[in-house]
C-alpha cells in the first residue's frame, strides 16, 4: 500500500516513521516534508491545501490512503474533496469539513459540548453586531477570563487576561481591529479553568473509537512553565496521575459522549480527535477539541503506540476498531524540542545544523521539525527546529536521555529547556 501524509513537521516526521513500520506500507510520500522525512519516505513538493495537485499526485502514484496532518487542509474540506472524485476511491483519515469546526470553530465546538453535556468551562460568544454586550459581559467577569478568537489563528488565537483592561483591549484588537481577521469575527469569552492540562487523543470511524494514547505538553518558553507561549517544548508519557480511576472519568464523561454525539448528528468522522483537557481537582474538562494529532505530542504517542497504526486506519474504514489490540506502553516517552534563537519571537533561519549518529542510540530518536535540506546540509526553516524522543524506565530516565542527544546537536541560537518532566520526580 503507499500512503501520503500531508504536512512538514514533526508530527508529520513521527507519522512517517510510525506508518513505515507497518506491515501494510509500501511507500510513504510526504507533502511538502522536511529534511528528517526524507530520510523515511519521499517529499514530494506539494502544499497541503493544492487539493487539485495531491488529487493528481495520488492518482500517478497509486496512492491507497491519505493521511492529513496539519489542521488546514481539514477545515478546508480535503476529506470532502476527495469522496466526491469519482477517479479516486482511497481513504482519507481526516474529519469532513462539517466535523472539523469541532477544532476551527470555538463557538460551534462549546455549542456541541452544551448539546453532549461534555463538562467545560462556561463561556458566551460575541461578535461586532452585540460588541457593546460583549465589553458588559467582560466588565462584570470573575477574573481572570479566557478569550478566545473563533476560528483558527494559528495557535495564537487565545489569551488569558489577568485585568478587566486587558480583556477589554484584547477583545476590541480581535473584533474590531481583525486581529485575526475572519477568526476573530467572533470572540469566545470563557470562565478560567486551575487546572493541569493533559491530552487524549483517540482514532474513530464516527461511531467505534480506540484511545491511542495520552500525554502532557509543555508550552512555556522558560523552565519552571515561565515566559511566552510556544507551539509546545516537550511532552511526557504515560503522565502519572493520569491512573485507571482518570482514565475512566476521561472516557465516560467526555470521550465516549463524543463519539456518541458525532454519531447522534451524523457527522461524517473518519480520523483523529485530541482533547485537550484540564484536571480540575480530580475531575477532567474540555479545553478544546483539535481534528488531528499534536505536535510535540505525536513525537511521544506513535512511539509509545504498540499497535501497527496502518492497521487502527484501515479499521476505521472497514470496521473492528474495537477489536484492535493496544498494549499498555511499558516504558516512559520524553520529548524534548530544540527551538531556534528568539523563539516565539523573532527568529533567523537557514541556519546549518549538525547531527549526532544515531546507529547505536536504540533508546532515543530524532524527529524533525522546522528543517529543510540544501545539498548536503540540513538547515533550520522554522522556530521549532527538531524533537528528541527518548524511553526511559521513568519519566526522569527518559528526560536524561533525550538530554544528553540535545548537547550533541549544533545549530547557532539552538535553545531547549532542560526541565521537561520535571514535577514527576
Amino acid at each position: 500500500m503507499n500512503i501520503l501524509i500531508l504536512g512538514s513537521g514533526g508530527r508529520e516526521h513521527a507519522l512517517a516513521w510510525k506508518i513505515k513500520e507497518s506491515k501494510h506500507c509500501d511507500k510513504v510520500f510526504i507533502a511538502p516534508g522536511n529534511a528528517g522525512t526524507a530520510g523515511v519516505g519521499h517529499n514530494v513538493p506539494i502544499g497541503v491545501n493544492d487539493f487539485d495537485a495531491i488529487k493528481q499526485f495520488v492518482i500517478d502514484n497509486k496512492v491507497t490512503m491519505l493521511v492529513v496532518g496539519p489542521e488546514d487542509p481539514l477545515v478546508n474540506g480535503v476529506y470532502d474533496y476527495f469522496k466526491a472524485q469519482q477517479d479516486w476511491k482511497g481513504m482519507v483519515i481526516a474529519p469532513s469539513k462539517y466535523g472539523a469546526q469541532l477544532e476551527g470553530s470555538k463557538a460551534f465546538s462549546k455549542k456541541f459540548m452544551e448539546r453532549h453535556s461534555i463538562p467545560t468551562a462556561s463561556y458566551a460568544e460575541f461578535n461586532e453586531e452585540n460588541y457593546e454586550e460583549g465589553k458588559a459581559y467582560i466588565a462584570q467577569h470573575s477574573l481572570p477570563v479566557v478569550l478566545k478568537a473563533d476560528g483558527l489563528a494559528a495557535g495564537k488565537g487565545v489569551v488569558i487576561a489577568a485585568t478587566h483592561e486587558e480583556a477589554l483591549h484584547t477583545f476590541e484588537q480581535m473584533i474590531l481591529n481583525k486581529q485575526f481577521g475572519e477568526a476573530s469575527s467572533k470572540v469566545v469569552i470563557e470562565q478560567f479553568l486551575d487546572g493541569i492540562e493533559v491530552s487524549v487523543f483517540i482514532l474513530t470511524d464516527g461511531k467505534d473509537y480506540k484511545i491511542i494514547g495520552h500525554a502532557k505538553d509543555y508550552k512555556r518558553i522558560g523552565e519552571g512553565d515561565t515566559g511566552l507561549n510556544t507551539g509546545g517544548m516537550g511532552c511526557v508519557t504515560p503522565v502519572p496521575f493520569m491512573d485507571q480511576a482518570f482514565m475512566d472519568k476521561v472516557e465516560n464523561a467526555i470521550i465516549r459522549p463524543t463519539v456518541e454525539g458525532i454519531a447522534s448528528e451524523n457527522i461524517d468522522y473518519k480520523g483523529f480527535i485530541f482533547f485537550g483537557l484540564i484536571n480540575v481537582n480530580g475531575d477532567p474538562m474540555v479545553i478544546e477539541y483539535n481534528c488531528r494529532m499534536g505536535d510535540p505530542e505525536t513525537e511521544v504517542i506513535m512511539p509509545s503506540l504498540s499497535a501497527d497504526i496502518v492497521d487502527l486506519f484501515l479499521a476505521v474504514y472497514h470496521g473492528g476498531l474495537n477489536d484492535v489490540v493496544i498494549e499498555p506502553a511499558k516504558k516512559s516517552c520524553v520529548t524534548v524540542v530544540a527551538v531556534s534563537g528568539g523563539y516565539p519571537g523573532d527568529y533567523e533561519k537557514g541556519k546549518e545544523i549538525t547531527l549526532p549518529d544515531m546507529k547505536e542510540r536504540k533508546d532515543s530518536l530524532i524527529f524533525h521539525a522546522g528543517t529543510q535540506l540544501k545539498g548536503d546540509k540540513i538547515l533550520t526553516s522554522g522556530g521549532r527546529v527538531l524533537a528528541v524522543t527518548s524511553y526511559g524506565d521513568d519519566i526522569q530516565a527518559a528526560a536524561e536521555k533525550s538530554r544528553t542527544v540535545l548537547k550533541e546537536i549544533h545549530f547557532e541560537g539552538m535553545n531547549f529547556r532542560k526541565d521537561i518532566g520535571y514535577e514527576f520526580k
